[in-house]
């Protein structure tokens, strides 16, 4: 099935669990931050097999808890820019888009 662009509330669905893995992060709870940051992900995802080979490559690398969190971090930041990128300028207006995360991502273009 050919995935579809993202919407407006699939955009505020994973801005909500990308803020909320960042206060889980910085709160030092991590496997709490690696599951928002999951969830994230899982919205309308890119590719369906992402986060399994992020999870095995974690797993090789014996990485530690707050390595991890900071690999999901990653992953949900940009999961979530490549949802943003989606929406029209009128539809960023009714998320709306959280304005540290747009300046953040004008950098990465």
């Amino acid at each position: 099935m050919a995935r579809k662009p993202a919407t407006v509330e699939q955009v505020r669905d994973a801005q909500e669990h990308f803020k909320g893995g960042v206060n889980f992060h910085n709160e030092k709870k991590y496997k709490e931050a690696i599951e928002s940051f999951k969830k994230c992900a899982r919205i309308n995802p890119f590719d369906e097999g992402h986060l399994d080979e992020l999870a095995k490559k974690m797993k090789a690398m014996s990485v530690k808890l707050v390595q991890e969190s900071i690999g999901y971090m990653g992953c949900g930041a940009v999961h979530l820019k490549g949802l943003v990128d989606e929406l029209s300028e009128d539809e960023k207006d009714l998320v709306p888009v959280d304005s540290s995360l747009m300046d953040a991502f004008k950098d990465w273009d």
